[in-house]
């Protein structure tokens, strides 16, 4: 059953092409002029050619003669036939060859075509307003003559020219290249004189031509088909009887007149026309709109050559114009046969090559062998001599080597690390964790990777690495394996940890100093506490009452300085992960351990909050954030105290406090002037201070705890008289966001 399905289906798809191909089309070509005419009769040779490949298409092919007669009575005869004849026949498409037949064809595209598409080539002057309201359903190929090229090419040909003399008639065509030729003489009256004829007859132009000097001047010939007498002439009638009595060369624009006495000339190619507008043709009868093929108005045009007249006048081809072909050669065999010879030189050069490559072979292989021996052995003692552990994988995970430093780190000889995977020299979780990342990384060439992972090995203490990776690919550009450089960074991770531990205790003093202040006090309450109570006792008004008024006190007091102990001890704990955290408490806390010093050290510090109510959470390490903004604003009261001193001058601190899209950011501005020039970007460098006495440490930790740990950003700038430090840290929405 399935078969007979296959059958049917097969059969109807060859129906419907045999349908497709048997579909005919009938296409109008409309000449301007007569049969006979070398241009109609190329562009119909070029045209018919082009429909050859298809078996369903017919040309039927009309003559106007209007290079004979243009007539208003003879146009309206024209138009009483084709109605008549027309009149039950509908084409696909019409083709308009010339200025005369596209005119013909847009004025009575309704009641003689049927509104039916339109090609045109061959049209001289063109501009799209021709096209009248049927734009839509026209298309075709401009004929534009190349006059000024072929001015140039007469020029670079004879150094000597002055003087050209132009040969042309007063048909339709002669007046559109007129025009043309019009716009291009300006621009050699300084160096030329042109002689423009189209109003002799035939005796006068030949004895005009007669008289040309030999040494200074030469022929445009444009268009010859009447002269002033109305006498009519082929193309070749014309050309002849001029280039019988011609003692200067004649260029030409046309290539019809190619070897009937024209030396050559930028020219335009009936064949190249016919070929165009037949490639617009076969698109529009396969279904496609004329408004979607662009008309293509750039003239196809060719530098073309006669090698009899180029010999008769001894003159040669310049070489700066490129492409060009020349006509009426010489049989040649190397040019007639030019592929043929290099063929034949390039197999015997390439027999010879063979025989080289093949005896040299041999040679070549041993010495590519033992020179890849010594680059092996080369890679191996620089990757030995390497101190960073490495090691390279295949695309399966098997490792397929490594150097000394990986093999001492296994504590494994590198023989028996060849040939295992991941499972097999590393603990399980830690194995499948990096395995499946590998796993991603060998899905894209030419990747890479950046990851740091903590080894705990046997008989070894925790070890902390970054590891490196890229892939590499093989001779057939896949995935070949992953090469891994691993970099030890426990020793930078410990003296991180260490410059932190010792930039925290850098900040005890200070710690210790507003712990004093506000130890000062409630010592002083408590001392007049026991001093009242002493009074109380000689003067024997002590009761229970009292005794407990004055506990109450007492406690008060040792309860806020225990609690000063408790901060100054959170204080100095280190976060152990990040979490979320309020910006506000953990500024309320500072200010409570540092106001009062702060306070006697004739500073005043404001706090601002935008808003000014609700928490600011923000993401991070709470003790080392804290310890950040303790170390900026110690600084900015160290910088107050400096600038102030001897004066009776209050300092400020400012602390602004606002929220971004992702961020919050908190300012600390000092009003104890500008940092200077020359140092304010060097204030985060490790060890650099300006302070005797000072560590250097403080505020490169806080550039490492903000911006390493917590992944923010801190900064600082001048304002007027004052140091702004700039603290941006990710909000907690930002963190869950991105989760």
């Amino acid at each position: 059953m399935g078969y007979l399905w296959r059958w049917v289906f097969a059969s109807l798809l060859t129906c419907s092409a045999s349908l497709s191909a048997s579909t005919s089309h009938e296409v109008l070509l409309l000449h301007s002029y007569h049969k006979g005419y070398k241009w109609s009769d190329d562009i119909s040779l070029a045209i018919h050619e082009s429909f050859s490949q298809r078996e369903n298409i017919e040309v039927m092919s009309l003559y106007m003669d209007t290079k004979r007669i243009d007539t208003p009575a003879y146009l309206e005869a024209l138009v009483r036939l084709y109605k008549e004849q027309f009149s039950q026949r509908t084409f696909d498409l019409v083709m308009a060859v010339d200025n005369a037949a596209l005119d013909f064809a847009l004025i009575h595209q309704q009641d003689i075509f049927h509104d039916v598409p339109i090609v045109f080539l061959g049209i001289n002057d063109f501009h799209p307003t021709l096209l009248r309201e049927a734009s839509k359903k026209v298309t075709g190929v401009v004929e534009e003559v190349d006059i000024e090229s072929t001015i140039e090419l007469m020029l670079a040909m004879n150094s000597d020219l002055k003087h050209i003399f132009v040969l042309n008639d007063q048909s339709e065509t002669g007046l559109a290249v007129r025009n043309e030729l019009e716009k291009v003489i300006p621009r050699y009256r300084h160096k030329l004189e042109f002689e423009y004829v189209d109003n002799l007859d035939i005796a006068a132009i030949k004895h005009r031509v007669q008289g040309l000097n030999v040494e200074d001047t030469a022929i445009l010939f444009l268009l010859l088909f009447k002269d002033s007498t109305g006498k009519y002439f082929t193309y070749k009638e014309s050309l002849s009887e001029v280039h019988a009595v011609s003692p200067v060369p004649i260029f030409g624009v046309w290539d019809f007149y190619l070897g009937h006495g024209v030396v050559g000339g930028k020219m335009t190619s009936a064949k190249a026309q016919g070929e165009a507008a037949s490639k617009m043709a076969l698109e529009i009868l396969d279904g496609k709109s004329p408004a979607q093929i662009p008309i293509l108005d750039t003239s196809p045009n060719v530098y073309l050559f006669d090698h009899d007249q180029l010999a008769r006048f001894h003159l040669k081809i310049p070489l700066h114009i490129g492409y060009h072909e020349v006509h009426n050669k010489p049989f040649s065999f190397y040019d007639t046969y030019k592929s043929l010879v290099w063929s034949l030189v390039l197999l015997f050069l390439s027999g010879i090559a063979v025989t080289f490559v093949l005896a040299t072979n041999v040679v070549m292989r041993r010495k590519s062998e033992k020179a890849l021996k010594s680059q092996l052995m080369f890679i191996t003692t620089l990757l030995d001599t390497v101190k960073n552990p490495i090691f390279y994988k295949d695309a399966l995970g098997r490792y397929m080597g490594c150097n000394q430093a990986f093999s001492v780190l296994l504590g494994l000889p590198k023989w028996e690390i060849r040939g295992k995977t991941i499972y097999d020299l590393f603990p399980p979780a830690w194995a499948k964790e990096h395995a499946l990342k590998d796993e991603m990384l060998l899905k894209y060439p030419n990747a890479s990777s950046v990851d740091e992972a903590t080894l705990h090995l046997p008989k070894r203490s925790m070890q902390h690495f970054v590891l490196h990776k890229a892939t590499f690919s093989n001779a057939d550009t896949s995935v070949g394996g992953i090469v891994c450089i691993m970099d030890n960074i426990t020793e930078r991770i410990q003296q991180k940890q260490f410059l932190i531990q010792q930039s925290k205790l850098a900040e005890m003093g200070e710690m210790i100093a507003a712990i004093a202040h506000q130890w000062n006090e409630p010592l002083v309450e408590l001392s007049a506490i026991v001093q009242d109570m002493e009074m109380s006792y000689y003067n024997e008004e002590l009761n229970d009452d009292v005794v407990k008024a004055y506990v109450k006190d007492s406690m008060l007091q040792i309860q806020y300085m225990s609690k000063t102990l408790k901060d100054f001890r959170n204080f100095l704990k280190p976060s152990t992960q990040k979490t979320s955290f309020s910006v506000r408490i953990a500024i309320s806390e500072i200010t409570e351990l540092i106001g009062r010093h702060v306070f006697y050290s004739n500073i005043n510090l404001f706090v601002n909050f935008k808003p000014e109510s609700g928490d600011i959470m923000v993401y991070g390490y709470e003790n080392e954030f804290k310890q950040v903004l303790l170390n900026i604003i110690n600084n900015a009261k160290k910088k107050i105290i400096n600038t102030y001193k001897g004066t009776d001058n209050v300092g400020i601190i400012t602390i602004n406090v606002y929220r971004n899209e992702d961020t919050t950011v908190i300012q600390i501005i000092d009003d104890a002037g500008e940092i200077h020039p020359s140092i304010i970007n060097h204030v985060f460098d490790p060890y650099f201070t300006t302070t005797p006495g000072g560590t250097g440490l403080g505020l490169y930790m806080a550039k490492v705890i903000i911006e390493d740990k917590m992944q923010g950003r801190i900064s600082v700038a001048n304002g007027e008289n004052s140091a702004i430090f700039i603290v941006e840290v990710p909000n907690c929405e930002r963190i869950e966001t991105s989760k």
